[in-house]
This record gives C-alpha cells, structure tokens and sequence, in this order.
C-alpha cells in the first residue's frame, strides 16, 4: 500500500500528465471503427474487468515529426465505442528517443497501479528502438518513466529491432513476463523474454520462441494467453505472408506447436493481439486503407480496428468468429428483394438454387450503414465457383467479390470483375474446406468500406471495398450447382 501511495503522489504531482480533455472525445456506433480523422494502427487490448480497453497507435497522417500516440476506445460490446484519442503523447523532437511511439502492452499490478509499456523509436538515433515505461491509476492519464527505458542485451544488440513489449503476470512462475519481438545473432527473427518482479527491474531470459516458419521475418506484435488448457502465442510475420499467426502449449515455456491451420485471416487483417475477458477470447487488429482511397491501388499501413472472437475446439485448435454481442446487436431484419436476376437460377423467398449451366446472378439492392449477411451455400459438385459480388454495375457483375474456390479449396477477394476471376489472381485468400452435398454457413458484417467474412467455423477474411457503400451487391454461380439457403440481411 505504501508503494501505492508513493506513486500516486507522483502522479499528482508531476508536470507531465495527459489523459481524456486535451484531445478529441466522442461516442459513436461502429463494428470497425476508426476516429473519422486517423486511422488505427497496431491494437493493444486490455480487459479491466468491465470493459474493453483498446490502446492503439494512432495514424494521423498528418506530417507532423513524430508519429503514433496512443490512442484509446473503450467498449463492452464491440460496437458502441468511447474514443478518449491520445492518452501517451510522442516527443515532437529530432533526437527524441519516443519521437514516435511503437506498440506494447498495458498490465495491472498487484497493488492496483497500471502499467504501459511501449516502444520508443527515432530513426535518427543508435539503437532505434526502446523498451519504454509509464503508469497510470485510470487508464487514460499516463506519466512517463523515463528512467525505466532499456535497450536491447546480447545477443539482441546487432540489429535495431527490439520492439513490441507483451507484459502479463505469468501466475505459473511467480513473476512479471515481457515478450520481445528482436532479432538473433542468427539474423533471423525471434521472440525474447524478460522476467521482473517489479515491472523495474528487466532480465533477459534468452529465445522464448525461435522463427519456425522458414524465412527470416521478424515476429511483431506478440501476445501470450492462457485460456482453458492452453497457453497460445500470437505474433504477426512482418513479410512475406503479413498475416497473424499462432502456436499452442501446455505449459508457457513450450514447447509450442504448430497447429496445420495456424493462421485465422489474411493479410487484410494485421497485427493481431489476443484478450481474454468475460470468459471468451478476443483477437483484435486492423484492416488496411489503400492509398488515395482507390480500390485498385496498394494498402497503407493502418485503417480500420477489426476484432474476431475465437472459439477453441476440443484439441485446443482455435477459429475466428464474429464477435457475440456485435451479431446479437444487428438483430433487425430487412427484407431482400432482388433487383434483376439471370441466368441459370431459380428462386424460392430466400432460397435460391444455381444450376451450373454457365454463368448466372441475382441482384440485390443497394447496401448502406451497417450489416449483417448470412446464408448457408450448399454445392452439389466440386466445378465452377461461386460467391458474392459488390459495386454491381449495368452488366450485372461487380468489380469486388468473394468467391468460394472449390477447385483450389479457397475462398478469396477478387478485385476485379465477375465476369473475370477465372483469369485473375485474387488479391487475398484464405484456406477452407469445401466439399459437394455438405453445407457452409457464412456471416458478413459491413461497416463503411470494411467487410469482413466468416466460413463455417473455419476462417475469416477481412476486405477493404471502397466502392461497396451506397452500390448494389448480389450472388453468383460461375459453372458451379450450388444451393443458397436462407439468406438474411439485418442491421441495428
């Protein structure tokens, strides 16, 4: 209590202080949110006990020297969101050593005082990057540590990578974890840990997790949680694949396991980090903008906060979901009414049935605000392809569209026409089963430009589609018999 005490005067006293009324703070409704004016970067979820709170760095885009507060929403339910906007400010200076702020982690000590750990990163500076420290008694006001700060100890001292600090209280052990993303003497990317018993006083551990995924990538953002049985390791591979993998253990030393699906999306959903509360486990990261707002052009870093819930199966294995409460909030049905249809397809209320012969649609109304789409496909044999289409035009096809891939077992994100997947390359891609007579339900939730789509207890796929807003949508059928069955669009 006395160490309580002592910091708090400290925090009552110092100069440097921030917290919620020097910056931009709103409530709004969303299922992917983002401020309106900055894009969320790199997520860092903590659970309080009621609520979801959701550091993120912050991508202002706005040419400032320094880059990348932290920033803050809070939430219960994954949709309506507080935004308290920059809670840990970066240091505007050329020689800064947090002229911009990289990603961390939050954890709360055993006497109640709440602990930041971040990194610190000046391109113009040796090393680049730091392990740094602040506190807080209410999540949103931080002072800074600044005496707390360390840099990488041997082997880790060879390479400017020493980032990403995961720190939780590892009951296991008796002692305070920090999970580094750095680099070995080997030049290849690895998972550090330190021990404290203090949240001070840092000691290196050597290699938790070594690069097994045959390349040579750096593992950013990890996360360590126990939840069931199961200890599971996240991190995100920095190239070439860049999407969120995991691993699994019995004990959180390892050894860890690769299970044979060890992704839950693509590259359209980045930087995941894992939370657990109220009993469920929680991925949160982002969705990707694309520069100039044009669907044809690259991915920016940063976007849009995507969260997936994961469900554990009776081997430990995990799969991506939506999120609970946010499919329980869009609970108001509308009715679909089909604009045009053609082609080898027939209709019965929400149930259509594609023949195969060739290529046919079904048009749907323009889609607006946010959504919620579910059915279940049903396809009698392994040929052709089928799946969803947006932004349709006078032809009747879209130029975005999710295809179910029976031939390559995938469902993946075209952007291009409908008429033309079989000749393209899609743009991403996830694994997933399908096979003839048995049945798919999928969900996909929309928000804005973000779509996110779910298979069958299987994958996720997050999309970024500038041209889906307020532009008509609908399903297809390319050489393939399938059935979809019950097809229901419902919002909040």
């Amino acid at each position: 209590m006395k160490k309580k005490k002592i910091l708090a005067a400290v925090l009552a006293a110092t100069s440097i202080y921030w917290g919620a009324g020097t910056e931009n703070v709103s409530a709004y409704q969303s299922i992917f949110p983002n401020t309106g004016y900055s894009w969320v970067g790199d997520p860092m979820p903590f659970y309080d006990g009621e609520n979801f709170r959701i550091f993120y760095l912050e991508d202002l885009r706005d040419g400032d020297m320094g880059f990348h507060p932290w920033s803050l929403m809070t939430t219960k339910d994954f949709t309506d969101y507080h935004n308290d906007s920059r809670v840990i400010p970066y240091v505007n200076e050329e020689f800064a050593p947090d002229g911009a702020l990289g990603t961390g982690s939050v954890v709360q000590d055993k006497e109640g005082l709440y602990h930041a750990f971040y990194t610190g990163f000046n391109w113009r500076t040796t090393p680049r990057e730091h392990i740094m420290h602040a506190i807080s008694r209410d999540l949103v006001s931080w002072q800074k540590i600044p005496e707390d700060s360390f840099q990488g100890s041997k082997p880790y001292i060879y390479d400017d990578t020493f980032r990403d600090p995961n720190v939780f209280y590892n009951e296991d052990y008796g002692e305070y974890w920090m999970l580094i993303t750095t680099r070995s003497q080997a030049a290849r990317g690895v998972i550090a840990l330190y021990t404290s018993k203090d949240l001070k006083k840092w000691e290196n551990q050597g290699v938790l997790f070594d690069n097994d995924m045959g390349s040579d990538c750096n593992m950013e953002c990890p996360t360590l949680v126990k939840y069931g049985d199961y200890w599971y390791l996240t991190f995100s591979d920095q190239w070439p694949s860049r999407v969120v993998h995991y691993r699994m253990a019995k004990d959180s030393k390892g050894p860890f396991v690769k299970p044979e699906r060890d992704s839950f999306d693509a590259s359209g959903f980045y930087a995941g980090k894992l939370a657990a509360g109220e009993g469920n486990l929680y991925l949160t990261g982002w969705t990707p903008t694309k520069w100039d707002k044009d669907d044809r052009k690259p991915t920016d870093w940063a976007g849009n906060m995507v969260t997936h819930q994961l469900k554990q199966r009776a081997d430990g294995t995990l799969y991506p979901v939506p999120v609970t409460k946010v499919t329980e909030r869009l609970n108001k049905n509308e009715v679909l009414k089909p604009v045009t249809q053609r082609g080898d397809v027939t209709a019965e209320g929400q149930n259509y049935h594609f023949g195969g012969k060739g290529y046919a649609d079904v048009v749907m109304p323009r889609l607006n605000g946010i959504k919620k789409i579910t059915g279940h496909f049903t396809p009698a044999s392994q040929q052709g392809k089928f799946g969803l289409m947006f932004n349709v035009g006078p032809n009747q096809t879209g130029s975005l569209n999710l295809v179910f891939d029976q031939e390559k077992q995938q469902v993946a994100f075209y952007n291009t026409d409908t008429g033309s997947i079989n000749k393209a390359k899609p743009e991403l891609s996830v694994p997933v089963s399908l096979q003839p007579g048995e049945s798919y339900d999928f969900t996909l939730l929309i928000d804005g430009t973000v779509a996110v789509l779910y298979i069958n207890d299987q994958m996720a796929l997050s999309t970024r589609m500038y041209a889906l807003p307020e532009h008509q949508w609908g399903i297809f059928s390319s050489d393939s018999e399938v059935s979809l069955t019950n097809l229901q669009s419902s919002t909040l």
